[in-house]
């Protein structure tokens, strides 16, 4: 008789976690100019710094950076084969910076460690908190965040460890942020961003519809996350995702972050960089078909601590699907959210000053 074949790469379960276990991940992805003008492709982002490599040697740079969001994502799907492969639900992120600009050659790695872990009532899942670090090839880190997903157990009556929910600041403190542009923006070069909006122009409690929609296809989403290495079968799987709690793939969220960013150009055209990502929770699924609207408040203006020329804004955007924003879809007076938002989002982003 044949044996039983082995379930290779069948990923880690609830019960294999463990506070301070270090996970390394690879293989090591180096990021090119093709994967940038795919992830543009994909997106349409029409930000200065990654559309024109002269544009980004005016602010002292030796060429266009790889757009923050794929460096994000090109990390968390490093991540997914060892921490959320048997995921239900990525929850939602904290404490992410950017801490060193990648240019296209540039190879990144990453290691997670797991900061605590929560059984859920059920017994048949719980959460996990891992701290992700991005390195590039001479071992720099580029990128740190710690986020929590919702991971299936093997066995319902496993044993698991005592709980241990970490304590994750609830916004990156400013002066922990890094500012990238050596350079001003130089008075040639102010067009070039098609914004007329710069730092000193926005003010607290601001809110912008950022109008455009972009409609989710599956082709599309599956080829994004596998540019990411992530190999979550909730985005791929369409055989057993039919018997699973939506009948059908969803989109890594991931996706709908790069969306949301990429429609946010309408209103932050100046936005170069994304410094941080405070807070962020996927509210709802988003799937093939959907159409993604965005809006976003401006929650704070921060001037850099020791330069005149560029500053720090905290925006909150939100995502909603097959929902114009023109009414600002939010939460509701009970708490919950309204029914279209897929997206909350707190961000730090660089803005030069004029």
């Amino acid at each position: 008789m044949a044996a039983t074949p082995t379930a290779a790469g069948a990923g880690n379960f609830f019960e294999d976690f463990r506070a301070g276990q270090i996970l390394h991940h690879a293989p090591p992805r180096t990021l090119t100019e093709g994967d940038q003008a795919l992830y543009t492709a994909l997106y349409g982002a029409r930000f200065a710094t990654q559309s024109s490599a002269e544009f980004a040697r005016s602010l002292g740079m030796p060429s266009s950076p790889i757009d923050d969001l794929l460096v994000f994502h090109t990390v968390f799907g490093k991540t997914v084969p060892e921490v959320s492969l048997n995921a239900i639900a990525n929850l939602g992120y904290a404490d992410c910076r950017f801490l060193k600009p990648v240019f296209p050659g540039d190879t990144l790695s990453a290691k997670s460690e797991v900061l605590g872990t929560r059984e859920n009532a059920n017994k048949e899942s719980g959460i996990v908190y891992v701290r992700s670090t991005g390195f590039n090839q001479r071992a720099e880190a580029v990128l740190t965040y710690a986020r929590w997903v919702m991971v299936r157990k093997r066995t319902k009556d496993a044993p698991v460890p005592e709980a241990h929910v970490p304590e994750l600041p609830k916004a990156v403190a400013h002066d922990a942020l890094h500012l990238f542009p050596h350079e001003a923006l130089a008075r040639a070069h102010r067009a070039d961003t098609g914004g007329a909006r710069f730092f000193d122009d926005y003010a607290k409690g601001q809110r912008f519809d950022h109008a455009d929609g972009m409609t989710v296809e599956d082709a599309e989403h599956m080829m994004a996350t596998r540019l990411y290495h992530n190999t979550a079968r909730v985005h791929f799987n369409a055989h057993t995702e039919r018997q699973g709690r939506f009948g059908k793939r969803i989109v890594y969220g991931g996706h709908v972050i790069s969306v949301a960013r990429a429609l946010s150009y309408n209103g932050f055209e100046n936005a170069l960089f994304v410094a941080g990502i405070n807070a962020g929770r996927h509210v709802s699924p988003c799937f093939a078909g959907d159409t993604i609207y965005a809006w976003s408040e401006v929650a704070e203006k921060v001037p850099h601590a020791t330069r005149t020329d560029w500053g720090f804004l905290r925006v909150r955007t939100l995502a909603a699907k097959d929902r114009n924003c023109a009414d600002f879809p939010d939460k509701l007076p009970d708490g919950s959210y309204d029914p279209a938002i897929l997206l909350d989002l707190d961000t730090w982003i660089v803005v030069p000053r004029v």
